[in-house]
């Protein structure tokens, strides 16, 4: 056991540090994406304090869409497009993009859901007395739904990491590259079964947390 850490623990901690930073990245940057869609999609909903249906009806059926594709097929469909943009396919940089094309409709869909269990009374309470939409929607209703969008992201992130990890198939690093090119390609089960074990304490950790601190939010 212990040769084993001496020959892959160094590789392992650097896919490890390398999926924290394509997690870390990308969340970041869906997180800018998502929350604001997820905000337009509830204000513009039917019954919604700015309704407009056609803004939403396109935004809704344009975020179904890049929901309704497998992570592995969006990461080859953007290929063409990541290279133009981005200039390289491989690498965290190479895959940032399409980890945030799969990532901020996600975390869109899961803020407007938790907007949306916000009680509607609170809402019009602060409508009656002035109070201009924005500052509702920023005081107001994500402070009360944020109990929700907490673990809207944990459940956001725990998907990520699963993306991160598929993305080692085209050489983007991290756990997942290590796993398909030493622990598949070259046959070494304990590197597979290893990285597996890693992932899933991650996840489990990245739950545990997230669920503590959606209650401590809940109580205040």
């Amino acid at each position: 056991m212990s040769l084993f850490f001496e020959e892959w623990g160094p590789i392992l901690w650097q896919g490890f540090l390398e999926t924290l930073t394509m997690t870390g990245i990308t969340l970041v940057i869906s997180l800018a994406i998502g929350l604001p869609l997820g905000v337009f999609l509830t204000l513009t909903r039917k019954g919604g304090q700015s309704e407009n249906r056609i803004a939403y009806s396109i935004l809704n059926w344009v975020i179904n869409i890049l929901r309704s594709l497998p992570f592995i097929i969006l990461l080859f469909l953007m290929i063409p497009v990541t290279r133009f943009v981005v200039g390289t396919t491989i690498g965290i940089q190479g895959v940032i993009m399409p980890l945030v094309v799969f990532t901020a409709p996600y975390i869109a869909r899961l803020m407007e859901s938790a907007l949306l269990e916000v009680d509607r009374g609170v809402v019009e309470a602060y409508q009656a007395m002035g109070i201009s939409t924005p500052k509702i929607i920023w005081s107001v209703v994500i402070r009360e739904a944020r109990s929700g969008i907490v673990l809207g992201l944990t459940i956001a992130t725990i998907g990520l990491i699963g993306a991160t990890a598929m993305a080692g198939l085209v050489g983007a690093g991290g756990l997942g590259t290590i796993a398909y090119q030493y622990g598949f390609q070259r046959f070494e089960p304990t590197v597979m079964y290893t990285t597996i074990i890693i992932l899933i304490i991650m996840v489990q950790a990245l739950q545990s947390f997230g669920n503590f601190l959606s209650r401590r939010l809940k109580k205040d």
